[in-house]
């Protein structure tokens, strides 16, 4: 009897002994489980105990074993990875249409003056060639620009004079012939295989009487208007004229003005940009006026030999809407073959067209591939796209300058994208033992960068 509490003890002990292993190794697990959460996943929290019933004989025991409710992950982290790109990328596209929106409402506010410079800068373009001769023959700065502008606005002024005096001195002789025509034309179509009567052409022509009689007041307030657009266009000649003086005579340092409102960090790559951007702008420029008139000559004397009337007149037309690239060939194409066939009949009509398309055939895969080179070269769907819109936003002035703007930033984008590439591998660690002259960039400094000189060439604005 003496050995039973002895044995009962050393069992009470082993149990306790047990229970205190168990109790350390599950504080252990618990503290694993803290350390071990993550930048996106909370500690877990005991929210309430919870008890076992443990019946040993007629005792009860407790025994607590804590609730885990984990915590929500933040939501940033549960969205998918395609959409937040998706998002980010849309509010900046929000941002930068808002940007271009305002932008182009300031630029439709001040239209004329907008539009006016733009026409300075390719009339500059055009000149500053004959200033920089003129300075290299010894001419002073004043005097060669002012001799260079004069001789420039007398040339346009004589060229819009000679197809208004045309205009005047051929406008009686041309509706007779126009009159004649469209006589010539009833009695086609009356003769003609498409049974037309000539019931149906008097009630075609009383309808467009009728439809100018009842649209009276919307043409009268249309030659209202004209009178504002003649204002505006005079305005516009005399803010072109004035621009295109200061920029022939202080372009150089106007640029380099100009270059103080650009940002520090980006200044040597604008710097760099410009000269190229003017090169882009002055071969457009020149090529196409050499192209255009070309195609002035040509078309003109073509139509010369079929007795179209009003030859002259028509091909400075042509030379004029040749600045509209695509368009303006399609237009005064079309205004030279429609005075033949209503002045010369069917066959002269033909033949114009003939004449007309063989020379824009020659323009287009002779003359501009030739002249114009690879400096200026637009695909031709961007042409399209960027006189269509240009015409939708600033009319025949917007399509005129649609043109030269690509090619411009089609020069300036890629030049800067070559200069972030070099500067790119300028700034690159180099490896021990190379020297300075192993990655020596390829792009020169432009105008405006600390120990650079402007070149000769730079753009006057």
């Amino acid at each position: 009897m003496s050995r039973v509490p002895g044995w009962l003890g050393r069992l009470g002990a082993g149990l306790t002994r047990m229970s205190r292993q168990l109790e350390q190794r599950r504080a252990e697990a618990e503290g694993e489980d803290l350390d071990g959460a993550g930048p996106g996943r909370a500690p877990d929290h005991v929210v309430s105990p919870d008890t076992d019933d443990l019946s040993a004989g007629h005792g009860h025991t407790l025994v607590e074993h804590p609730v885990v409710v984990r915590e929500r992950p933040d939501p940033a982290q549960a969205v998918p990875w395609g959409m937040r790109v998706a998002a980010e990328a849309g509010w900046r596209l929000l941002v930068l249409a808002g940007t271009l929106w305002v932008l182009m409402k300031v630029i439709s506010a001040v239209q004329l003056v907008v539009l006016a410079f733009v026409a300075a800068l390719l009339i500059t373009a055009l000149l500053q060639p004959s200033v920089a001769w003129l300075r290299r023959h010894g001419v002073p700065r004043g005097p060669a620009t002012a001799l260079t502008a004069i001789l420039g606005f007398v040339v346009m002024g004589l060229i819009g004079w000679f197809v208004t005096w045309q205009v005047m001195e051929n406008i009686d002789n041309l509706s007779n012939q126009i009159q004649d025509g469209i006589d010539e034309l009833r009695n086609w179509l009356l003769n003609s295989p498409f049974h037309v009567t000539d019931k149906q052409i008097n009630e075609i022509a009383k309808n467009l009487r009728e439809a100018v009689g009842a649209n009276t007041d919307q043409i009268t307030s249309a030659g209202l208007e004209g009178v504002t657009v003649v204002v505006e266009a005079l305005t516009g000649i005399l803010l072109a004229a004035f621009s295109t003086l200061f920029l022939l005579y202080d372009g150089k340092r106007i640029w380099q003005w100009s270059l103080k409102l650009v940002p520090a960090a980006a200044r040597p790559g604008v710097a760099g940009a410009g000269p190229r951007a003017w090169r882009t702008l002055t071969a457009y420029v020149r090529g196409t006026v050499v192209v255009a008139l070309i195609d002035a000559i040509f078309i003109g004397l073509g139509i010369y030999f079929l007795d179209v009337p009003m030859a002259v007149p028509l091909a400075v037309f042509i030379f004029l809407f040749a600045f509209i690239p695509l368009v303006g060939a399609v237009v005064s194409g079309a205004l030279a073959v429609v005075v033949a066939l209503v002045t010369q009949g069917m066959f002269a009509a033909v033949m114009t067209l003939a004449v007309v398309l063989v020379v824009q055939q020659i323009e287009g895969h002779i003359l501009q591939p030739f002249i114009l080179g690879r400096a200026v070269r637009v695909h031709p769907l961007a042409v399209v796209l960027s006189v269509a819109a240009g015409g939708m936003v600033a009319g025949i002035g917007g399509a005129v300058v649609a043109v030269p703007l690509v090619a411009v930033t089609n020069t300036v984008v890629g030049y800067l994208r070559a200069y972030s590439r070099e500067a790119a591998v300028r700034q690159a660690p180099r490896p021990r033992g190379a020297t300075s002259t192993d990655a020596s960039p390829t792009l020169e400094p432009g105008p405006g960068t600390a120990g650079a000189e402007p070149p000769s060439d730079a753009p006057p604005a």
